[in-house]
């Protein structure tokens, strides 16, 4: 328990420290800051979760790992559109990776599942979400077009897969990985924009404040659902 809080408030320092580089501009810090979020997750996961064998854990750190490699390369997007295309690609990887923890970290019984017609309601919402960004977007994209669709998709799809945790694992499990997932689609969201539409105030600090937030709440949600099957 000591070693997880003590992991947790290095990962709230290392994400405040992260935000005050964005605000400030103090790329160098970045540089740090930014690159060392996934790997404390990836330890936290480790010491929080015991049952390493399963698949859901095996695959989590890999997705973590993919997002750790998308967070490196997207740091130097600037340079050139191809450290964005691999960052993409990157961070394509890890919402495979957590689509597959998401079908993993349930428990067998679906008597308490959503219905079909709550699923198809909900489902209606998000891809309505992801299919009104692409929209936005799909004007500004130029070459990147098919990759950010594709990209997009996977994205929604990863949404979705948490959603259909509802009633097959613990409500606390369930809200940590769906907001977890909803909040990585509005970081995406406002990175696209950002990068494609028109950049906003502040857009930097925003966008790294979802993506951390939603990383640590999947970690953390997958964590509880394995402490409730202990």
């Amino acid at each position: 328990m000591q070693k997880t809080k003590l992991l947790l408030t290095i990962y709230a320092a290392a994400v405040a420290t992260d935000l005050l580089a964005i605000t400030n501009q103090i790329e160098d810090i970045r540089l740090i800051s930014k690159s060392v979020l996934m790997p404390i997750l990836a330890i936290y996961a480790f010491i929080r979760i015991s049952r390493k064998k399963e698949t859901s854990f095996l695959v989590l750190i890999t997705a973590l790992g993919f997002s750790w490699l998308g967070d490196i390369l997207l740091l130097f997007d600037a340079g050139s559109d191809n450290y964005f295309i691999y960052g993409l690609g990157a961070f394509l990887i890890a919402h495979i990776g957590y689509i597959v923890v998401n079908r993993k970290a349930t428990y067998p019984n679906t008597s308490t599942s959503l219905l079909s017609t709550q699923k198809m309601r909900y489902i209606f919402i998000i891809v309505l979400a992801g299919s009104a960004v692409v929209h936005v977007l799909y004007a500004h994209l130029g070459a990147l077009k098919l990759p950010v669709i594709v990209y997009a998709a996977i994205l929604t799809l990863m949404a979705i897969s948490a959603l259909y945790r509802f009633g097959r694992t613990s409500h606390r499990s369930f809200v940590l990985v769906f907001t977890g997932a909803v909040l990585f689609m509005l970081s995406d969201t406002l990175l696209a924009v950002d990068k494609f539409v028109e950049t906003f105030p502040y857009a930097g600090f925003w966008i790294m404040a979802t993506y951390s937030s939603a990383q640590f709440l999947i970690v953390e949600g997958v964590a509880v659902h394995d402490d409730e099957g202990q």
